[in-house]
């Protein structure tokens, strides 16, 4: 016993006398490692501030000549005659949005509860690859489908709704979002311990009554969390909107019609036919660093819900 444990303290010192050969090797790479993934993780940092910077030296040249009240109060937006009150498009990216949310939290709740509470693992492997799917799709043939396909059928039951209209790119958009609501909703779901779910059966629970009176408070501030950021990714939809609702910048709230979102009328105003630096071209960065709020105040929003409600196990 005594031979083996010599041999194996000679063996160690050996492995060290190596090491010490490589020492300045070793050292060099973990001094450069560090450095490395720095600058790696402050690549996405640098990007924002770069963003940033763009969006607001041209939106503050906009705002030298356009006043804060006359561009966010201002209920006429027509550019291109010198109106440049954005409250009609800021109500149509809303009404979109909230029509997305009406369709894709239910859906993607209900997606949830099932692979996390009733599929099998099997049924679970199938499905979700699947509506994740949906995610993969570009944006483009959604909008296409919205045109095409979505809205000709809603017009039969809305006769006097135009082909370019709110309703059916607002529903298309909550088909996108729905995997984002779903597979976010079904992690947290799935962190929940299965001691609360036992517990819960053990008292005479149905399934149904665990899934949503144990499970779903558990697992609220994932649930949240991630319609937070599908409600994000709503606002910021582009190519959907500009295929299916329209370009015409109504300030309502009546989903049948046509009308223009944030989006949709940065992708109009970027086209060739804008002069570079006028007024017109300005009010592109002015609309865009109204949407980088927009999103930058959801985000907060979602980082706060999931650390105000979140449930340590």
């Amino acid at each position: 016993m005594v031979n083996k444990r010599d041999n194996i303290s000679y063996s160690v010192q050996d492995m060290i006398k190596k090491n010490k050969k490589n020492k300045g090797l070793h050292n060099l790479v973990e001094k450069l490692v560090p450095i490395f993934l720095f600058l790696c993780a402050g690549v996405s940092v640098i990007t924002t501030i770069g963003i940033l910077f763009t969006l607001l030296r041209e939106s503050i040249s906009f705002f030298r000549e356009i006043s804060f009240a006359d561009f966010y109060l201002g209920t006429h937006w027509s550019p291109w005659t010198d109106h440049f009150g954005v409250a009609p498009l800021i109500a149509g990216t809303l009404l979109i949005t909230c029509i997305a949310i009406c369709v894709a939290l239910p859906l993607g709740l209900a997606a949830a509860i099932y692979l996390s509470e009733y599929a099998s693992e099997n049924a679970r492997k199938v499905i979700k690859p699947i509506l994740e799917i949906l995610a993969g799709i570009p944006t483009v043939v959604y909008g296409f489908f919205a045109l095409t396909f979505v809205s000709p059928m809603l017009q039969y039951i809305f006769t006097d709704m135009r082909i370019f209209n709110a309703l059916s790119a607002g529903i298309v958009v909550g088909i996108m979002i729905i995997p984002m609501i779903a597979s976010l909703s079904e992690d947290a779901m799935n962190a929940v311990p299965n001691t609360l779910r036992d517990g819960a059966l053990g008292l005479g629970a149905t399934r149904f009554e665990v899934a949503t009176k144990v499970v779903l408070p558990a697992a609220f501030s994932g649930i949240v969390a991630s319609v937070v950021l599908a409600t994000s990714r709503a606002i910021g939809e582009t190519m959907i909107v500009t295929i299916a609702a329209g370009a015409t910048p109504n300030l309502t709230f009546n989903p049948t019609e046509s009308i223009q979102t944030l989006t949709a009328f940065i992708v109009q105003g970027a086209k060739g036919d804008t002069s570079y630096l006028s007024t017109i071209y300005k009010s592109i960065y002015a609309v865009g660093i109204t949407l980088f709020i927009f999103t930058l105040l959801m985000n907060i929003l979602s980082q706060y819900i999931a650390r105000r409600f979140k449930e340590d196990y």
